[in-house]
């Protein structure tokens, strides 16, 4: 069994997060909620030997947008919470999964069956109100997680809610760096990799940087579908912005050294 202390450390904190989840969060205020989901992710990350650094490229909404970015793996949910806690919209089978499905409906992830339209639209009404009710809400349009070295084309549906709601949208942007200053694809959550691991390669490849650009916002405008691309584009100029920053980095590391 690879990384066995490491493992256990992090078996420990899930179950405080249970316990947490049970006890404390239904009854906290919902400043509260977010101090104990934010605190939580950050441990989260530590454990995993991950780093989070923010950079921000516009002003970070506070109530009623979606926040829209690219996926790469399980842990891109830890890292936005431990930026900003947001729910979010996830496949229906992580409600399946032990004890992580159960957390993520506790604090309010919103379940979609994929290849369902009908499931789609319903999905899209509910977010809609939770935008005009001043929520926020984040979701992953590719649809699936990749090896986070390109944005792949955006799904359009859900970008609805933001039209019918006239909410903005917060685009976002993860990348992981290794240890020598070049992107790393051990967080990738792709193919037939199963949770365990997927985590025993994140373990192995530590410590790591997840660097997460928070984009300029947009309007949503009145078509789903130049918004859907627009916010492709913004992602795909965050992901080129911090390639960029560690290529800069890591060439004037090599020069001093």
């Amino acid at each position: 069994m690879k990384h066995p202390l490491r493992k256990l450390r992090l078996l420990l904190h899930i179950f405080r997060g249970v316990l947490m989840a049970a006890l404390m969060y239904p009854r906290a205020t919902p400043e509260r909620q977010q101090m104990l989901i934010r605190d939580w992710s950050q441990c989260m990350l530590k454990l995993c030997g991950i780093t989070l650094v923010v950079h921000s490229n516009g002003e970070t909404l506070e109530r009623g947008a979606m926040v829209v970015g690219n996926h790469i793996s399980w842990i891109d949910i830890y890292v936005i919470d431990a930026w900003r806690p947001t729910p979010f919209v996830s496949k229906a089978e992580i409600a399946d999964w032990p004890v992580i499905g159960w957390l993520a409906k506790t604090i309010g992830t919103v379940f979609i069956q994929r290849g369902k339209r009908s499931d789609a639209k319903k999905i899209m009404h509910q977010l809609a109100d939770i935008l005009r009710g001043g929520g926020l809400i984040t979701v992953f349009p590719e649809g699936t997680t990749t090896d986070g070295l390109a944005v792949q084309p955006f799904h359009t549906n859900l970008f609805q809610a933001a039209v019918y709601a006239e909410a903005p949208i917060q685009p976002i942007c993860l990348m992981y760096e290794d240890a020598t200053g070049r992107q790393s694809l051990a967080p990738a959550y792709i193919g037939d990799t199963s949770l365990a691991e997927s985590l025993d390669m994140i373990l192995s490849a530590s410590p790591l940087t997840a660097h997460l650009y928070v984009g300029e916002a947009l309007a949503a405008g009145e078509d789903r579908r130049v918004l859907a691309q627009d916010t492709q584009e913004a992602v795909q100029a965050g992901l080129d912005h911090l390639r960029d920053k560690t290529r800069r980095r890591r060439v004037l590391s090599t020069v001093v050294q």
